[in-house]
């Protein structure tokens, strides 16, 4: 009974860590974007005159958002129309679940883990839980009845598969080398070796990041969208289930960047970490995981506000012609070095 509160709290925990980040990714877009731009950004939003740098944005929007009439197209499918949102954003949520936070810690006599499901398979779960969202994106173009909706839902199902499939195979050669599909091993593996996995691939960790930026829908590969042809899956939503599609993206981003710290950054690890006392050793390694995510996240922010986004056919190309064959290089190199390394 008390290893279910615990997974249960682990669980709840981790989607809370992560809602409460794609809440703040709001306004990082907003700031990160201004300084870029040489501009201050959100700044209007305020307290009894207090700003704090634009913080109460996404306060205001969520507010907002809240408030906004739920409309529906008179000819959707209202049902599907619905659930297509809830099956995106919760799939995404479900992910968190799986990423390694911290090792198991020994307090008050007995042993707590910071993973809230450690998987075997825990690497196959990740990408699968991430891979159902192209379910609610299809079912969102289809069932507004909309042109322009189901367009922007086939360019996402195009670009969300086709960059699975790079994502997927850049991974493979480092799977290898880890020998296991569990994420906690795996940062073991690097924890026990004293070698993160960006030291050992360092062309998968660039192609991982590329096929899964993609995978994101976020700038430069945000085609499902295209604001600017007034096309989009999401295009007949409003409200908080705008808000739920936007924070999928948010989520996905989250997600991505927890596995690229698991599986290229090493995780909790950080050298000399493993001499602090318990319990704070969890803390930390808690406050470890975080960072280096956080760090990811920043660095697919500065992606997403330096490069202008592909045309479709330059989208494909780059996925089936440029990541697909180096991915598979990668995987046949790596390989042939463990082979000879082993003989």
């Amino acid at each position: 009974m008390t290893d279910t509160l615990w997974t249960l709290t682990l669980t709840l925990g981790a989607i809370g860590f992560g809602l409460n980040i794609a809440g703040l990714l709001g306004w990082v877009e907003r700031k990160q974007s201004a300084v870029l731009q040489d501009r201050i950004g959100a700044n209007r939003a305020s307290i009894f005159g207090f700003t704090l740098l634009g913080l109460f944005h996404p306060l205001a929007d969520a507010l907002k958002t809240m408030t906004k009439e739920d409309f529906a197209p008179p000819f959707a499918l209202k049902p599907w129309h619905g659930l297509a949102p809830a099956l995106s954003l919760g799939f995404s949520m479900l992910a968190l679940a799986a990423l390694p936070y911290g090792e198991v810690i020994e307090f008050a006599g007995r042993s707590w883990r910071l993973q809230p499901l450690p998987l075997s398979g825990g690497v196959v779960f990740v990408l699968g839980t991430l891979a159902i969202g192209v379910h609610g994106v299809v079912m969102a173009g289809y069932a507004s009845n909309s042109n322009y909706a189901l367009l922007g839902g086939l360019r996402g199902a195009a670009q969300m598969v086709s960059y699975e499939v790079s994502m997927l195979t850049s991974l493979a050669a480092l799977l290898f080398i880890y020998g296991t599909l569990d994420l906690g091993q795996a940062v073991r593996w690097q924890a026990a070796h004293g070698l993160w996995g960006i030291v050992l691939q360092p062309l998968g960790f660039i192609l991982f990041m590329t096929a899964g930026a993609a995978e994101t829908k976020r700038t430069p590969f945000d085609l499902p969208e295209g604001e600017a042809e007034i096309v989009g899956y999401f295009i007949e939503y409003s409200g908080m289930k705008f808000v739920m599609f936007m924070m999928t993206d948010f989520m996905e981003t989250i997600v991505l960047a927890g596995l690229c710290t698991t599986l290229y950054l090493g995780g909790w690890h950080l050298p000399g970490l493993l001499s602090l006392p318990q319990p704070f050793l969890g803390l930390a390694q808690i406050a470890v995981f975080s960072t280096k995510t956080c760090a990811v996240i920043f660095l697919l922010m500065q992606i997403r506000w330096t490069l202008p986004r592909f045309r479709f056919d330059q989208l494909l190309h780059l996925g089936w012609k440029n990541l697909l064959p180096l991915s598979l290089a990668n995987v046949f190199v790596t390989l042939w070095v463990v082979y000879f390394l082993q003989s």
